[in-house]
Order: structure tokens, then C-alpha cells, then sequence
């Protein structure tokens, strides 16, 4: 990101959510993205996501220019289903498909062969201990399974950059932290970028770096503190 700003509004009632934000995200990284409610961390996110589009400066996803004072690109659902993948507090797996069909739908709608879809989404879900639950219904998890399910999902269509808004916050201490070690796994051996909204500072030191957001400018952190 170069200098990206969003304003909401016009004239007098104009209101900048961020202003002028300049950063970079490397794969294989995690990154944690902190900030009060009302600072611009979800708008940050969702143009990070290409969801919403900014107001001006540059915005590159895998070397390639993706917003200039415009999107430059002309489908920003195929960009996002293709290079992107998201995971949010509430896990979002549809409820009237099961576990292999949730994993396996993005990756179909992307043209990928039924068969191969499904051999990608069984080697997922086994790598993230959750193989046994192929066929269940997303009513049969528990949240942790849920999760991780989701986790799958994000991953169906190797992504560049997976985007995770608060991913943990649904659950208990210890299965929040197993979460955050699987995703920082991921990243690792994967190569995959991983920006997670959290308010949780305990999982900080899990972190590569962390980008705070206060008034609408965004920060690096340039320590990660241990917290007990």
C-alpha cells in the first residue's frame, strides 16, 4: 500500500477513515493489525481485501498494480476469489452444504475439476485435524472444528494473502491460541501472508509484526512485547 487514504462522504460531512497509509506484506509473514473500535482497521482490511475501493494512492498484490486513483483491474471478485483468501469472527461455513462442499466451493468456482477440488479440500482438512469431519454438517462441529474448517477454506484457492478478522474471538483461551499457532504454521510453510484483526494481546508475540491503527494513520510497531 502507497499512501492509501478512504473517505467516506464529501464536503463538510467528509470523514477520512485512513489517511495515507503506507505499508508493505511479505509472504510467509503474520501480521497483526490492532486499534480501538472506530479507528479503520475493518476499512483497512476490506481494501487490503479489494472489497472496498479506496480514495486515492497505489495498492499491489503479488508485484502487480491493482489500484492507481482507480481499480486497474476489471473484476475484483475473480481477483479476490483467486489471490485471496478471508476468514472472519463467525466462521461463515455454509449451513446446507457440508464440510468437504464448504472447503471445496471457491476452488470450483475458480473452474478447478470437481476431483481435484475435492483432493485438495481432503489434504487440508487432514493437515488441519479435521479429515475425520469430511461429510458432517457445520451444525455437527464444535467451534474449534468450525474454525479450522474455515481455515481450509481460506487456503482452497492458495492464496497470496489470507485476510482473518478477529478469527479467534469466539473462542476460549486455549483453543484461540491453538488457532493462531496453526495460522502462524501455515504462513511459515505455506508461504501465505497473514494479516489478523485482533484485540487479543496475548497472542502478540506470535506475531512477525504488528500495525496498529489510531485515527486513521497506521503505525508499526517496532517491538513485540511479551504479555502474560
Amino acid at each position: 500500500m502507497q499512501n492509501i487514504s478512504k473517505t467516506y462522504g464529501s464536503g463538510d460531512s467528509a470523514v477520512t477513515a485512513i489517511k495515507e497509509a503506507s505499508f508493505e506484506i511479505y509472504a510467509g509473514e503474520t501480521v497483526a493489525l490492532l486499534g480501538p473500535s472506530g479507528s479503520g482497521k475493518t476499512t483497512l482490511i476490506t481494501m487490503i481485501g479489494c472489497i472496498t475501493e479506496p480514495s486515492g494512492g497505489k495498492l499491489h498484490l503479488n508485484e502487480k498494480l491493482i489500484y492507481d486513483t482507480k481499480w486497474q483491474i476489471k473484476d475484483t471478485r475473480r481477483l479476490r476469489r483467486e489471490n485471496i483468501g478471508f476468514i472472519f469472527q463467525s466462521h461463515n461455513l455454509i449451513p446446507f452444504l457440508n464440510v468437504r462442499e464448504n472447503v471445496t466451493i471457491v476452488p470450483q468456482m475458480n473452474g478447478v475439476a470437481i476431483k481435484d477440488a475435492n483432493k485438495k479440500a481432503k489434504e487440508l482438512l487432514d493437515y488441519l485435524g479435521v479429515g475425520e469431519k469430511l461429510e458432517n454438517m457445520p451444525s455437527q462441529l464444535s467451534g474449534g472444528q468450525s474454525q479450522r474448517v474455515a481455515i481450509a477454506r481460506s487456503l482452497s484457492n492458495n492464496p497470496k494473502i489470507i485476510l482473518a478478522d478477529e478469527p479467534t474471538a469466539a473462542l476460549d483461551g486455549q483453543r484461540a491460541l491453538s488457532v493462531m499457532q496453526l495460522l502462524k504454521k501455515l504462513s511459515a510453510e505455506q508461504g501465505v501472508a497473514i494479516v489478523v484483526v485482533t484485540h487479543d494481546e496475548r497472542m502478540l508475540p506470535l506475531f512477525d509484526r504488528i500495525l496498529r491503527v489510531e485515527d486513521g494513520f497506521v503505525k508499526e510497531d517496532k517491538e513485540i512485547k511479551e504479555f502474560s
